[in-house]
């Protein structure tokens, strides 16, 4: 978890989506951040819808340049994949159908991609992944030293304390390639986990997606993809919210967060095939004295972070136009 206030250049590792755009266009829009580079993998959509939405999002808010690198297409052992376009609609976009002609995709691997960057910024780049690891743990493989050649990684995903989404301790993206996510944190790099226990209480009111129906153009379009994706959240809140789960990975990466408890533990992921396949095992037991850090631990778990953050975002973005309409 990132402390101080400098510049921070991340990789953004994603599956969008409709909470991965709104994460894209924070990190391409916050004056903090250092967008390097993004990486695509399956997900909440099939990979090259994902790469698709991920190209078109960034040139919304005038970052085409920034290269996207298609990913992974399944999870390592190959075994069939699950999407959620029940949740993020048939083009992972809220039904919004957009057509707009994109950019290409880049032409290495996000994988590979991940790993020329950390060497192009030896010790300086963290790692905001958002969806499924299955890039990370590739990049892995490729080059074994990569946890030395990266500041951190900041992950959405698992739950400590929380119940699960797809089972009942299992969060997507972990659950997903839970065979990777073990990969991933037994790796010797440091890593901050955002999951349910933080981005389950972080919420898109109406009021906040009204402010962002307000504004520019990219606003007015995150407003519009958030309907479809907030009225499956209403399943879960009785009443129209939108999880806002991704960004709050690349806040937390930039120090962006506002943080009331955040203890640097020990995460194992479950790889059985049994009830608990893709649970985050979290070493708590700390808590009955009321210190759950653990000596050379490096796994920090958010368990309380302020709700402000949402507010944040959306002025963010609400803020943007594009060059355009601002000439």
């Amino acid at each position: 978890m990132k402390e101080d206030k400098s510049l921070t250049k991340i990789i953004l590792d994603c599956d969008p989506g409709v909470d991965d755009t709104m994460a894209l266009m924070y990190a391409a829009l916050h004056p903090d951040i250092d967008l390097l580079a993004v990486g695509t993998v399956w997900g909440n959509v099939e990979v090259p819808m994902g790469t698709r939405n991920a190209i078109h999002t960034l040139e919304m808010v005038g970052a085409g340049h920034i290269p996207v690198a298609q990913g992974a297409a399944r999870p390592i052992l190959g075994e069939e994949q699950e999407y959620a376009y029940f949740v993020h609609g048939d083009d992972g976009q809220g039904n919004a159908y957009d057509e707009t002609p994109v950019g290409p995709a880049a032409s290495i691997s996000a994988a590979q991609q991940i790993v020329e960057t950390a060497r192009a910024h030896p010790g300086e780049v963290w790692i905001a992944a958002v969806g499924p690891l299955t890039n990370l743990a590739a990049a892995l493989v490729i080059e074994p030293e990569l946890p030395s050649l990266i500041a951190g990684v900041s992950i959405m995903g698992g739950t400590a304390m929380s119940p699960g989404n797809v089972s009942p301790v299992a969060e997507a993206n972990i659950w997903h390639d839970p065979e990777a996510a073990a990969a991933v944190f037994a790796a010797a790099w440091p890593i901050t986990m955002a999951g349910l226990d933080v981005t389950m209480k972080v919420l898109i009111t109406p009021e906040r997606r009204a402010t962002l129906a307000a504004g520019g153009p990219a606003a007015q379009y995150m407003s519009q993809i958030l309907g479809f994706y907030g009225d499956f959240c209403a399943q879960t809140f009785g009443t129209w919210t939108a999880t806002m789960h991704d960004t709050i990975a690349v806040a937390a990466a930039a120090g962006t967060l506002r943080i009331n408890s955040a203890p640097v533990i020990d995460i194992v992921i479950d790889t059985s095939d049994g009830p608990s396949r893709g649970a985050t095992l979290c070493d708590l037991r700390g808590l009955y004295s009321g210190n759950p850090s653990i000596p050379g631990a490096r796994h920090t778990l958010l368990l309380d972070i302020e709700d402000s953050i949402a507010d944040d975002v959306v002025a963010l973005i609400a803020a943007y136009e594009s060059e355009a309409l601002a000439a």
